[in-house]
């Protein structure tokens, strides 16, 4: 068997993954420091009281995995349904939250950094 650390591949078990606190609920992270990947891919569940900020840098992929019949997203401002299997790209200055329970895949290009989330 291939030592992991000369495998071309990356493998990740959300499962395995500690969740760490965000503006927006609880996010497990993967990839971070994988050359052949610029970002990072996080799953992150969403609670009710996530709160509005943006990035600088960083430009966020939010892919809708489950959600209740009501849930939105603020972008700017404005408020838009959202519901499983959709997608939504959010470039930098963007101020953004979600509104609702949710679970969310993030790909976040470049590699995201917890230093790089600004509140008004």
């Amino acid at each position: 068997m291939t030592d992991p650390a000369e495998r071309k591949w990356k493998f990740a078990d959300f499962s395995q993954i500690a969740p760490v606190p965000c503006p927006c609920g609880t996010a497990r992270r993967a990839f971070k420091g994988v050359d052949e990947f610029p970002g990072t891919l996080h799953i992150t569940d969403i609670s009710e009281d996530a709160q509005r900020h943006y990035h600088k840098t960083v430009t966020e992929t939010y892919v809708f995995l489950e959600c209740q019949p009501d849930a939105k997203m603020e972008l700017d401002g404005e408020q838009f349904s959202v519901k499983p299997l959709q997608a939504i790209v959010i470039p930098p200055g963007v101020r953004h939250r979600a509104i609702g329970k949710m679970r969310v895949m993030i790909i976040a290009i470049p590699e995201f950094d917890p230093n790089d989330e600004w509140f008004d």
